[in-house]
C-alpha cells in the first residue's frame, strides 16, 4: 500500500522561489516582536520563574519526608543492647519530650480533622513509649487527657484511620494497662475498641491468604509475647526491615533481638537524626512521583537533564531487581510505565506477581489500596506487543474496580479518598491514548493538592509528592504560553480572511478546533513553526475535503491538481474559478512559507516535498470522488489503501515533523520508518473516522469502511460484529504505533519526530471519544479553556488547607 508517496517526501525538489519571502519575514518579525515584548515586560515574574525552576531542581537531589510520632516512639522504646532498663536510641525519645503538640497529641501540626484517629494512635505510642522509660509524667498525663477527651472518634465513620489501627490501638491500650497506665475509658468505649478487633480479625481468619498474613505482619506492633514473631521475619527484605516500616521492625527486634533489624533501625536513625519517618527509604517511589506530577503539570521540558538521571538510574534498579520497586505494586507499576514511555526496554513480566488472582497476596492488595489500583491501570495502557495479555487481563479488572466507587473495594491506603476518586475518575474517563497533553495540564493543576497528607500506620508529607513551587510555575508556564498562542490564533484568523477562505461558502470554518489540536499538544513557546504548520494545513485539508466533496466540479476538481503539478503557473489566467483560485493561493503561499521556515529547522527548503504530500491527499480525494459519481464499491482493500491517504493526516502531520528540531536525512530506513508510521497512524484514524461517522455518511450514500465490510460480507456480518472486528484492527494499530514511536534500538526518526504521530491519535480519539467530535459543538468550552481562558494561582489554591509546614528530614 503507497500512503501519500511517503517513499518520496523527504526528497526537496528545486522550485522557482516567488517574490512572498518579504511577507513571511514581515510575519515572522512581527511575531518575535511580540514575544519580546511580552517577555521582556514581565522581568520579574520571569526571574521568579526561574527561581522557581532552581529550587525544583534542587528537589530531585533529595527526598524530604516529615518525621512519624508514632514510629520514632516504636524506635524509641527499642532496649539497649547492653542494659535492658535504658533506651538504644535516647535521641528519639527526647524528640518526643520536646515535640509534644498544644493540645497534648503528637503528629503533624494541624492534621486534617478526619486524621484524628491517627493522632489518638501516635499519641498512644509515644505515651507509651515515655511511660515504658519512666519519664516525662506531664507529657503523659496532657496526652492521655487528649485520648480520654478525643476517643469517641474511634466510633467516627467518617475518619480516615491508619493502616491496621482497628488492631494495634485495642492492643497497646492492653499493653499500657500492663505498665500501669489508667486511661479513664468508658466500658462502652472498651468494648467498641475490643468489638472492632475481634471483628477484624475473625474476618481475617477467614480468608487466611497470604494477603491477611502479610497485613498481620505489617501491623505486628500489636503483638506482644507471641509465637508468631519467627514467621513475620519472612517478609524481611535485604535492608534489614520490614515493609520499610520503622515501628513494625522495631517491634520485631524488640521481640527477636534480630541483628538485621537493628542495622536497619540504626541506619534509619543515623539518616534522620532524632526522629524517623513512617517509611523508609522512599526516594525511588518518590522520584518518580515528581516526574509524574511535572509530566502531568506541563512542565518536565524544564527538567529533561535530571528526570534522564533518574530514569537511568530507576533503569538500573529494575536491571538488578531492586526490591524497592518489585515488592510494591504502585512502585512498580509507575516505575513500568514511566520507563516504557520515556524509551526504556522493560518487560511487562513483573505484573504477573500482581495478576488478579495474585494481586490479594499482596499487602496492598489485601487493603484493596485505590492508589495502587489506580497505577497498575495506568500501566496497563501501554501496550506495545502482541503477547502482553498480561496487561491486556490486567487493565480489565483494575477498571473494573475503579469503576466499583462505593463498594468495599475502595479502601485507600496511602492517599486521601477524594484525591484518588479525582485521579480515578479522569484515567477512566480520559485513556492515555485520548488525552491530550494542554488538557491534562489543565485538569491536573484543578485537582492538584499542594498540601496532600498521606496515611499508612501514620501520616505523612513530603515536599518532593506535593509543593506549590509545582503549581505555581505549571500555572506561569501555562500563562505564557497560552498569551503567545493567542496571538497566533490572531495571526491565523487574519491569514483566513486574507486568504478569502472565510468566502468559500462550502466549507466547514475549523481554525479554532484546527490550532486547538496543534496547541493542545505542541505547546512550547520555540515550537510556534510547527503550530501554524499544522494548524494552517488542518484547515486547508477541511477546505479541500469539503471542496472534492460537496463544493466543486468535475472541471474543478481536476484544475486543482493540474496547478498542482505545474506549480509555477500564472494564477490568474490557469485557475478556472474563484474557488479554485482562492485554494491554490491559499495552498502555495502555505507550502513555499513551510519551506522557507524549513530552512532554520532542516539547513534545506523542503518546499518540494510539502507539494508531493499535498497532491497525494487531492488525487486520493478525486479518486473517492470519482468513485462517488459512478457510484463505483471498490473491495475493502481498494478503499483502504486510498481512504488512510485522504482522511487528510498527511498534509498535517508531515510536513510538522520539518518543525520541530531534528533533522531528517531523507534516507532510505528513515523514509520506510516514516512510511509505517504514517500507514499505521492514518489505518487507526480512518476506522475510527469511519465507525463514528457510518451513519451519517451511510445517509448521504458515501463510502465507509464499516459499510464496505457490511456489503462484502454479503448478509453474514452484522453492524455490531463488524464494528467490533474494526474496534479491534483500531487497537492493534494503535499499539503497533505506540510501539514504533517509542523503539530506540534500530529506529533512525528522532522521537521528537515520531511523538507527532502519537500526538495526532490523541486527538482523534479525543475528538471521537462519543461520537464524530469533529463536527460537533461539545469540545467548545475545551478548546475555549487552552487557548482563551488563563490559569489563576490564587483560584487553584483557594481550597488547599494552608497547614503550617511539617517536620522535614531528608532522604
Amino acid at each position: 500500500m503507497s500512503l501519500c508517496s511517503t517513499d518520496t517526501f523527504m526528497t526537496a525538489s528545486k522550485v522557482k522561489k516567488e517574490n512572498h519571502r518579504t511577507a513571511l519575514v514581515r510575519h515572522a518579525q512581527s511575531f518575535f516582536s511580540f514575544a519580546f515584548s511580552f517577555l521582556s515586560s514581565d522581568q520579574g515574574k520571569l526571574q521568579c520563574l526561574e527561581e522557581s525552576k532552581e529550587r525544583i531542581k534542587k528537589m530531585f537531589n533529595k527526598v524530604e519526608l516529615s518525621v512519624s510520632s508514632y514510629d520514632t516512639a516504636w524506635v524509641a522504646m527499642v532496649p539497649s543492647t547492653t542494659n535492658p532498663h535504658a533506651p538504644f536510641f535516647p535521641q528519639c525519645l527526647n524528640w518526643l519530650l520536646d515535640n509534644q503538640l498544644f493540645d497534648g497529641s503528637w503528629g503533624l501540626p494541624n492534621h486534617d480533622p478526619s486524621f484524628m484517629n491517627e493522632a489518638l494512635l501516635s499519641t498512644l505510642a509515644c505515651v507509651l513509649a515515655l511511660k515504658k522509660w519512666g519519664i516525662g509524667e506531664d507529657q503523659i498525663n496532657k496526652g492521655l487527657q487528649f485520648i480520654n477527651s478525643n476517643i469517641a472518634s474511634i466510633n467516627d465513620e467518617k475518619q480516615q484511620p491508619p493502616i491496621g489501627f482497628d488492631l494495634i490501638f485495642p492492643s497497646l491500650i492492653e499493653y499500657g494497662q500492663n505498665l500501669g497506665i489508667n486511661f479513664s475509658l468508658s466500658a462502652t468505649n472498651l468494648e467498641a475498641i475490643i468489638h472492632k478487633r475481634d471483628i477484624e480479625l475473625s474476618r481475617g481468619n477467614q480468608s487466611n491468604s497470604e494477603g491477611w498474613r502479610a497485613y498481620l505482619a505489617y501491623v505486628s506492633e500489636r503483638l506482644q509475647k507471641s509465637q508468631d514473631w519467627e514467621a513475620i521475619l519472612k517478609y524481611q527484605r535485604l535492608n534489614g526491615s520490614l515493609f520499610n516500616s520503622p515501628a513494625t521492625t522495631a517491634a520485631a527486634f524488640h521481640q527477636l533481638k534480630n541483628t538485621n533489624c537493628l542495622n536497619y533501625l540504626k541506619s534509619v536513625v543515623e539518616k534522620f537524626g532524632n526522629a524517623v519517618p513512617t517509611i523508609y527509604p522512599l526516594d525511588i517511589y518518590v522520584r518518580l512521583c515528581m516526574i509524574d506530577n511535572l509530566e502531568r503539570l506541563g512542565v518536565s521540558h524544564h527538567f529533561k537533564e535530571e528526570i534522564r538521571s533518574v530514569l537511568d538510574e530507576t533503569y538500573r534498579y529494575w536491571q538488578e531487581g531492586v526490591e524497592d520497586i518489585f515488592l510494591d505494586p504502585t512502585t512498580c507499576a509507575m516505575a513500568f510505565r514511566i520507563l516504557r514511555l520515556s524509551g526504556y526496554d522493560v518487560s511487562s513480566d513483573p505484573f504477573y506477581q500482581y495478576s488478579e488472582d495474585k494481586f490479594s497476596d499482596s499487602l496492598k492488595g489485601y487493603l484493596k489500596d485505590a492508589g495502587a489500583i489506580l497505577e497498575l491501570y495506568k500501566a496497563s495502557q501501554v501496550i506495545i506487543h502482541p503477547d502482553e495479555s498480561i496487561l491486556v487481563r490486567q487493565n480489565a479488572w483494575t477498571r473494573h474496580l475503579l469503576k466499583q466507587q462505593s463498594s468495599h473495594y475502595q479502601l485507600y491506603a496511602d492517599k486521601l479518598r477524594r484525591f484518588v476518586d479525582r485521579e480515578a475518575n479522569d484515567a477512566l474517563s480520559f485513556p492515555y491514548y485520548a488525552n491530550l497533553e494542554r488538557i491534562l495540564n489543565l485538569r491536573s493543576m484543578k485537582h492538584y493538592n499542594v498540601e496532600e497528607t498521606r496515611i499508612l500506620k501514620s501520616s505523612y508529607r513530603s515536599e518532593n509528592l506535593a509543593n506549590q513551587e509545582f503549581l505555581k510555575l505549571a500555572a506561569e508556564d501555562f500563562n505564557i504560553c497560552q498569551i503567545i498562542q493567542k496571538e497566533e490564533l490572531k495571526q491565523l484568523t487574519r491569514w483566513v480572511t486574507e486568504s478569502k477562505l472565510d468566502k468559500l461558502e462550502f466549507a466547514r470554518q475549523k481554525l479554532a478546533y484546527c490550532y486547538f489540536s496543534a496547541a493542545a499538544n505542541l505547546f512550547a513557546p520555540e515550537l510556534s513553526d510547527a503550530r501554524i504548520s499544522w494548524a494552517k494545513n488542518g484547515v486547508l485539508t477541511t477546505v479541500v475535503d469539503d471542496f472534492y466533496d460537496v463544493g466543486s466540479t468535475e472541471e474543478e476538481q481536476v484544475n486543482l491538481i493540474q496547478l498542482m503539478e505545474e506549480w509555477d503557473v500564472d494564477i490568474e489566467t490557469a485557475c478556472c474559478s474563484e474557488n479554485v483560485k482562492i485554494i491554490f493561493c491559499s495552498l502555495r503561499s502555505t507550502i513555499k512559507e513551510i519551506g522557507e521556515r524549513s530552512v532554520k529547522w532542516q539547513g534545506r527548503n523542503v518546499e518540494g516535498s510539502v507539494i508531493k504530500i499535498w497532491l497525494s491527499l487531492i488525487r486520493s480525494m478525486l479518486t473517492e470522488a470519482k468513485w462517488l459519481k459512478t457510484k463505483t464499491v471498490p473491495t475493502l482493500d481498494e478503499y483502504m489503501q486510498n481512504a488512510c491517504v485522504s482522511f487528510a493526516l498527511g498534509p498535517i502531520v508531515l510536513p510538522a515533523l520539518f518543525l520541530v528540531g531534528p533533522k531528517l536525512s531523507g534516507e532510505a530506513a528513515e523514509v520506510e520508518e516514516l512510511h509505517c508510521l504514517f500507514n499505521t497512524m492514518s489505518t487507526c484514524g480512518r476506522l475510527l473516522n469511519d465507525i463514528n461517522t457510518f451513519e451519517r455518511e451511510s445517509a448521504e450514500g458515501k463510502l465507509n469502511a464499516l459499510g464496505l465490510r457490511l456489503i462484502h460480507g454479503n448478509g453474514a456480518i452484522t453492524i455490531d460484529d463488524a464494528t467490533k472486528e474494526m474496534k479491534v484492527i483500531i487497537e492493534d494499530k494503535r499499539r503497533e504505533l505506540l510501539r514504533l514511536v517509542l523503539k530506540e534500538k534500530g529506529s533512525t526518526v528522532p522521537r521528537d519526530c515520531k511523538e507527532l504521530f502519537w500526538k495526532m491519535i490523541k486527538v482523534l480519539h479525543l475528538f471521537y471519544l462519543k461520537d464524530d467530535g469533529f463536527t460537533s459543538l461539545e469540545l467548545h468550552s475545551t478548546v475555549n479553556s487552552v487557548i482563551n481562558e488563563p490559569v489563576v494561582l490564587s483560584e487553584l489554591l483557594r481550597d488547599t488547607n494552608q497547614n503550617p509546614k511539617p517536620i522535614y528530614q531528608s532522604v
